[in-house]
C-alpha cells in the first residue's frame, strides 16, 4: 500500500539520471529515502543501460537488457521500485552503433542472424526513393537521416540514423527487432518495473512516400507495443513532439501523453503577461497527460507552433509569439541558453531551447514558483525534472566542457549541492507546493479554470475540500488558498516554504 503522503492517483514523480543525483542507482536510493524522502511517488530513471555515456546520455544502448555496470544491477532498480513507482525508457527507434548484432551484421552482411534487423536506404525503399520521397521524410535535424556504413567486404551502405550516426534505427517489423522489444518488457516486468516510456516512438515506422513521422502506421505499432507492455503490467507513456492536435490523437490511443505545449504556454504567460493561449489550450488538452516543465531535452516550442505538414493549420502561439518567446528566455538566461540552442553548441535539435526552466524565468522565485503551481494543478500525473527539483542554474561549465547543449541543464549534483540547495526558500516552497499536490482530496475532485485580466485562477474541489490558486501572471505573483483540517487557509508561493 502506497503511503498517505501519495493519497492522490496522480502523485507528483521525479525525473533523474542515476549518475547526475547520488551517483549511480544505490546512490539514487539513498536520495530518494534520506533528502527527498516521502516527496515522490514514483520516479522515471532515465537509461542505465550500457553504456549509459554513450553518444546520447544513455539514449543509444547496446542492450535494454544490461544495467551499465557502472551503475548498479537489476537489483538496484527491483529497490528502488520497491517504494517508489518506477518508469524506464524503451528506445524503440533505434540502438548504439557499438550494439554485438549492429557490429555482427556490419561484418557478416547477408549471412548475419541480424541481417534485415537495421535499416538502410534499400531496405526502407525497396524499389528505389526520388529525391522527393527523400526530402520529405521528417527530422527533428538538419540533412537526410543516412550514415554511410563500411561492412566486412569493404562495400558501403546507407544507414537510417535518425539522430545521431551512433543511433542506428532498427526495423520494428523484423522478427529479431520483435525478440528484442519483447526481451526488453519481460526483462523490465521481472525488476519490478511499472511504467515504460516509448521514446522516439513517432519515428519508429518508416513508410515510403510519408514522411515517415506519426503515420497511421506508427498509430499500429504503439497499439502494438502497448498491448504488450500491458500483458506485463506495465503502463505506457507515449513521448512525442508534434503538432497539438496530434497530440489530442494520441492521447486517446494511449495510456499516458506528454503535455510538451504547458511549459512554452506557462512561458509565455509568465513572460508576456498572456494567459489566453494557456487558458484557451487548459480547454482542449487532454487528461491522460504527464505534465512536465522541463525535461533532459530541451524547452520545446514545436509542440504550440503551427503544423509541420501543413503549415495553414495554425498552433497554440502566432510565429511571432514563438520567436519573442525564444528571445525572452535567452534574455532572462542572460545568454547563456542561447550558448546552449542552435549550432553555438553542436545542438541539432531544431525545436528546442537548451535552458533550465528556472534560468528561463529569470531565476525569478515568484515566477518560477507560479509556473510549478499551475503545472500540478493542470490535470495529468506531474513530473519535476531532478534539476528543476532544485531550482537550478544553467551549467555553462559542463556545457562548455562537453559542447553539447542539453548538458546546459544535466548538472552532476554532489550530496553537498543537494543539501545546500534544500535549505533555499524557493526549493522548500516547491517541495511544500508538491506535497499539498501529494495528499490533499480536493484533487481526486472537480477542476475549473478561468481568468479575468492576467489572473488565472484554477481550482479543484471535492465536497467542501477545495485547493485554489490564483496566478496573476504580469506580476508573477501567486497565492495558494486550500482546506486543511476543515479550515480555510491561505499563503503566498514563496511563503509556503516557511
Amino acid at each position: 500500500m502506497r503511503p498517505k503522503e501519495f493519497a492522490m492517483p496522480d502523485s507528483v514523480e521525479l525525473i533523474t539520471y542515476a549518475d547526475r543525483l547520488g551517483g549511480d542507482l544505490p546512490g539514487l536510493l539513498d536520495v530518494l529515502t534520506g533528502p527527498l524522502a516521502g516527496l515522490f511517488g514514483g520516479v522515471h530513471i532515465l537509461p542505465f543501460y550500457t553504456p549509459f555515456d554513450g553518444a546520447d546520455a544513455g539514449f543509444d544502448p547496446r542492450d535494454h537488457t544490461e544495467v551499465d555496470p557502472r551503475l548498479g544491477t537489476w537489483a538496484d532498480v527491483a529497490a528502488i521500485a520497491k517504494d517508489h513507482d518506477v518508469m524506464v525508457d524503451v528506445i524503440v527507434n533505434h540502438v548504439s552503433s557499438t550494439s554485438p548484432t549492429f557490429l555482427d551484421w556490419l561484418a557478416k552482411g547477408a549471412d548475419s542472424a541480424y541481417d534485415g534487423m537495421f535499416l538502410t536506404l534499400d531496405g526502407a525503399f525497396p524499389d528505389g526513393a526520388t529525391e522527393a520521397d527523400l526530402t520529405r521524410i521528417y527530422r527533428p535535424r538538419p540533412g537526410l537521416p543516412f550514415t554511410p556504413y563500411t561492412t566486412g567486404d569493404g562495400s558501403k551502405r546507407l544507414v537510417w540514423t535518425t539522430f545521431t550516426p551512433q543511433q542506428i534505427d532498427i526495423d520494428i517489423h523484423h522478427p529479431a527487432t520483435r525478440d528484442y522489444l519483447l526481451r526488453i518488457l519481460d526483462t523490465l516486468a521481472r525488476a519490478g518495473v511499472t511504467q515504460v516510456r516509448m521514446d522516439a516512438v513517432g519515428y519508429a515506422v518508416k513508410t515510403p512516400g510519408t514522411t515517415s513521422f506519426m503515420t497511421p502506421e506508427t498509430f499500429v505499432f504503439i497499439d502494438e507495443m502497448a498491448a504488450w507492455s500491458r500483458e506485463r503490467g506495465l503502463e505506457v507513456l507515449v513521448e512525442v513532439h508534434s503538432y497539438y492536435q496530434r497530440q489530442i490523437e494520441i492521447a486517446a490511443q494511449v495510456d499516458r501523453v506528454y503535455d510538451f505545449a504547458l511549459p512554452p504556454l506557462i512561458l509565455h504567460a509568465l513572460t508576456a503577461g498572456d494567459v489566453e493561449p494557456l487558458l484557451a489550450w487548459m480547454r482542449i488538452r487532454p487528461l491522460n497527460a504527464v505534465t512536465v516543465l522541463d525535461t533532459h531535452d530541451g524547452i520545446g516550442v514545436i509542440d504550440v507552433g503551427a503544423d509541420a505538414d501543413d503549415r495553414s493549420r495554425p498552433g497554440l502561439l502566432a510565429p511571432e509569439q514563438i520567436d519573442q518567446l525564444v528571445e525572452r528566455m535567452h534574455d532572462n538566461s542572460g545568454g547563456t541558453s542561447r550558448l546552449a540552442t542552435g549550432a553555438a553548441a553542436s545542438n541539432v535539435d531544431l525545436y528546442q531551447v537548451n535552458s533550465t526552466f528556472y534560468d528561463a524565468l529569470g531565476q525569478d522565485d515568484d515566477r518560477y514558483l507560479a509556473a510549478r503551481a499551475l503545472q500540478f494543478w493542470a490535470p495529468g500525473r506531474p513530473q519535476v525534472y531532478y534539476v528543476g527539483l532544485l531550482a537550478g542554474a544553467n551549467d555553462v561549465d559542463l556545457l562548455r566542457r562537453t559542447s553539447v547543449g542539453r548538458d546546459v541543464n544535466r548538472h552532476y549534483y554532489t550530496r553537498e549541492e543537494i543539501d545546500s540547495d534544500l535549505q533555499r526558500p524557493v526549493v522548500r516552497a516547491l517541495f511544500a507546493l508538491i506535497r499539498l499536490r501529494n495528499a490533499h482530496p480536493a484533487f481526486d475532485g472537480e477542476f475549473e479554470i478561468d481568468a479575468a485580466g492576467s489572473v488565472l485562477t484554477a481550482t479543484w474541489t471535492a465536497g467542501e475540500e477545495y485547493a485554489r490558486i490564483d496566478i496573476d501572471a504580469a506580476s508573477g505573483e501567486g497565492t495558494v488558498m486550500w482546506t486543511e483540517d476543515g479550515a480555510p487557509r491561505t499563503s503566498g508561493l514563496l511563503a509556503l516554504g516557511g
